[in-house]
């Protein structure tokens, strides 16, 4: 398993903004905590886990997402359902209604542009760029319309449109749907991070993690179904052992792209998720599934804080 299709997990496992169509266009494995290896929760589980104290009455639930899906996905798991009645409020890896527009489709193009002075072709090798030609060929583009854009940009174009012919859709993931829903509702959400701090995570790639993402996006395109069918089992089943061993593979090769994309951002969020709970606030916590599976995961951080977190079958109240 090389370093796009762990790349491909974050992307769907962890980041709203990475999995919005373009208008246009540590060890190996790091050990699995034996809460999430134990315990068969039973086919269509769902990825929900209940955070709480007993006695006291904040509770959060963990509702992991997946950024695309298709309309086969659908229905959710009845734990979602729970969820969304039993929370007073959604809250959302961004704010409602951030993650779209021609705002942010303007500022990832820009973020994603290279100066006139500069090319795709000129800042990656010559095989790569002739993968582009070939992969553009086969899907009508012109390669010149890519030839302007630095490759993480280039990667996440080509990832998007192959999700797409797969009937994968943004307007259809988990954390769409209840936005859409809680709006038609009058449930008030907010948003742990703004679209210009998911923009950037992208933008502070380094050349050489750039080039290497649009390597093996090029290299393992062909994979994308493949790879997209066992996530989506796996979290449907609620299996962050799986999970975790789709992100995690060859991570140490990279590890500052985990604690990008995941570390930080946990520990971000994990004050802020306390105080909610301390509040007694009951809220719906829509984020990327990867958030979830791992030792600085916000399952495992919340339990050191004290707190029991529970998949949503093994609550008896519910």
């Amino acid at each position: 398993m090389h370093f796009t299709r762990s790349l491909l997990a974050l992307i769907l496992l962890t980041s709203t903004l990475a999995c919005r169509r373009e208008p246009e266009a540590a060890p190996s494995v790091v050990e699995v905590e034996p809460d999430f290896a134990e315990h068969d929760l039973g086919e269509g589980a769902g990825s929900i886990w209940v955070a709480d104290r007993e006695g006291q009455p904040g509770r959060l639930f963990l509702c992991g997402t997946i950024h695309i899906l298709r309309d086969e996905d659908y229905p959710l798991s009845p734990g979602y359902e729970a969820a969304y009645n039993l929370s007073e409020k959604l809250v959302l890896e961004l704010p409602p209604g951030s993650g779209t527009g021609p705002t942010m489709a303007s500022r990832m193009r820009e973020l994603g542009n290279y100066s006139a002075d500069t090319s795709l072709e000129a800042n990656i090798s010559p095989e790569s760029w002739e993968a582009v030609k070939k992969w553009a060929m086969a899907h009508r583009l012109e390669a010149s319309s890519l030839n302007r854009f630095r490759p993480w940009f280039v990667s996440l174009i080509i990832t998007s449109t192959e999700y797409a012919a797969l009937g994968a859709r943004p307007d259809m993931g988990v954390d769409q749907h209840f936005e859409s829903r809680a709006e038609h509702d009058g449930k008030p959400g907010e948003g742990l991070e703004s679209v210009e701090f998911q923009l950037q995570l992208f933008s502070q790639l380094t050349n050489d993690q750039q080039k290497n993402m649009l390597e093996q996006t090029l290299a393992e395109v062909t994979l994308m179904s493949q790879e997209y069918e066992k996530m989506i089992k796996a979290w449907k089943d609620g299996r962050l052992d799986s999970l975790h061993d789709m992100l995690f593979r060859e991570a140490e090769r990279y590890p500052e792209l985990m604690d990008l994309f995941l570390k930080d951002r946990n520990l971000a969020w994990i004050d802020r998720l306390d105080d909610m709970l301390k509040k007694g606030e009951h809220a719906m916590i829509l984020i990327g599934t990867g958030h979830l599976a791992s030792k600085d995961g916000i399952i495992e951080l919340l339990r050191n804080r004290g707190y029991r977190v529970r998949h949503h079958r093994e609550v008896p109240d519910l």
